[in-house]
């Protein structure tokens, strides 16, 4: 009898654990079995395996051959596992050594003429095969993945000979550097092209120093889509923790990770025809795919035209927007992914998208635009800082030239030192503060507080909308390098509550 165990990575959600390739040769009839719950796309393998093998010039082993993919109650999928397996079955028919397979991992899908293919998820392999202490061998498609890992040994191969040869000792193949850069990428735009529009820069930049949930209103043509998609060029990178995790939730859905730009923060804009699996994610059966906001996780997701969203679909934002993950449960499988995600998103103040335009071309009456307004839930509304007005302005577009707006390096830096105060003070940013820090951090004095009490009363404040407006107000207080909150920051806080004021024929 012979036994030869082999190392490689399973997929699960946003993790990696770790599968056993264990392949026995035993007497009797020639058969290949493979054990261990494998899914379809596994149980294909073998014959991909036995095509390989033979072309490659080795023996397939005329024996009864079983190969237990272990854990056992771990589904696995794919052809992630080829490659592993093809090794043990030569390690155990003693074609190649065993002894240096204890040292690596091994991930890479056969072709039939031996050839490597790239699998989904070599990022979370990577940083678990790091944690485990050994090497990992793939292929050269997913090397710029696992480099990303930059304490982690990775050697690139094209084909199945080539790993044979580096574990029998007679070709080497090289260990991969890290290719990836941490300076802030080149981003083809700058808030230096939006003309006018100043009040809404300002709340964007309390957004982004705060990380505040943002909603603009206001007509076609206005500039909100303009001003939300240059809003990462006011975001600071993120660190390498962070830039980690984006980067292996975006891995495991088979996006391609540009090592350039792998530190900005991910910037999502999913067309609202989006139904709620593709919004939070979800899947057929176990294979379980992260959604759009955990695709947006540590970055911004941009909803535009948020009413013509189906309400059930925006319905299901409520949770992960206060816990910042969201788990999904099937018969046969569960996963949880990260959602911690800045909320941004965009609508007309009315049907026709011109409610309160001076030229009078709205005919929509109140209740059209309460219907409309109504999509949206008012918890759902509740959960979104800053409710900002965006009209369009001509003579702001006439005024200025080119070279006279705030671009988005000064804004940005202004946003990386209000952040820097706020993770100082608390180790979080002002919008992630519980009720606690909330009372300790955003003190006011008395005449702040006849200011908010007056606002209560006339606006009608949930507490988790006086919640809000005080972490705003904190933030705006950050980026004044003021330490007390004093009334013009909570008024300019207040003022960002728009949709708690009743709707009128014109505003």
């Amino acid at each position: 009898m012979a036994l030869a165990r082999v190392y490689s990575r399973g997929q699960s959600g946003v993790d990696a654990p770790e599968v056993c390739v264990e392949v026995h040769l035993a007497n009797g009839l020639p058969s290949l079995a493979i054990v261990g719950l494998p899914e379809t796309a596994v149980r294909e393998s073998k014959d991909r395996v036995r095509a390989a093998l033979v072309n490659c010039g080795f023996e397939f082993p005329t024996r009864r051959i079983t190969v237990n993919l272990a854990p056992a109650d771990l589904p696995k999928e794919g052809g992630r596992f080829d490659l592993a397996i093809a090794l043990g079955i030569l390690a155990a028919s003693r074609q190649i050594p065993a002894s240096p397979l204890d040292d690596y991992e091994f991930l890479g899908e056969l072709s039939l003429s031996g050839e490597l293919r790239a699998v989904r998820g070599a990022l979370p392999a990577a940083l678990h095969c790091h944690k485990a202490g050994r090497s990992l061998i793939l292929t050269h498609t997913n090397i710029h993945e696992a480099t990303l890992v930059e304490a982690l040994s990775v050697f690139g191969a094209s084909h199945l000979l080539q790993v044979c040869a580096h574990l029998q000792g007679k070709e080497a193949l090289k260990a991969q550097a890290p290719t990836h850069t941490n300076t802030f990428p080149s981003i083809p735009m700058d808030y230096a092209e939006v003309r006018g529009h100043y009040q809404a820069k300002r709340a964007l930049e309390v957004a982004a120093a705060g990380g505040h949930n943002l909603l603009m209103i206001g007509p076609p043509g206005s500039g909100k889509s303009m001003l939300a998609e240059r809003l990462p060029t006011i975001v600071p990178l993120l660190d390498d923790e962070e830039a980690l995790e984006t980067a292996a939730i975006h891995s495991v859905s088979g996006y391609a990770i540009d090592s350039a730009r792998w530190r900005l923060p991910p910037y999502r804009c999913p067309h609202h025809s989006a139904s709620a699996p593709a919004l939070v994610g979800g899947g057929i059966g176990g294979h379980i795919r992260p959604g759009e906001i955990s695709l947006a996780h540590r970055g911004i997701l941009f909803l535009d035209e948020l009413p013509e969203f189906n309400r059930k679909v925006l319905e299901v934002l409520r949770e992960p927007l206060e816990t910042g993950h969201i788990t999904i449960s099937r018969a046969s499988n569960k996963a949880t992914f990260p959602a911690n995600f800045q909320l941004v998103a965009a609508m007309n103040p009315c049907p026709c998208g011109y409610h309160g335009d001076p030229s009078g071309r709205c005919h929509c009456s109140p209740q059209q635009i309460l219907r409309y307004r109504e999509r949206i839930s008012g918890p759902l509304l509740d959960r979104i800082d800053i409710h900002l007005d965006v009209q369009c302005h001509t003579t702001e577009l006439l005024g200025n030239k080119a070279g006279q707006e705030l671009n988005s390096k000064t804004m940005r830096e202004r946003v990386i030192h209000a952040r820097r105060t706020a993770l100082t003070r608390c180790g979080k940013l002002n919008a992630h503060m519980n009720v606690s820090e909330i009372e300790r951090y955003c003190p006011i004095d008395e005449d702040s507080e006849r200011l908010l009490g007056r606002a209560i009363d006339q606006l009608g404040l949930s507490h988790r909308a006086l919640h809000r407006i005080l972490k705003v107000s904190r933030t705006i207080a950050d980026i004044d390098a003021s330490g007390p909150i004093t009334s013009r920051h909570l008024s300019e806080a207040i003022s960002y509550r728009k949709l708690d004021r009743k709707p009128t024929p014109a505003y």
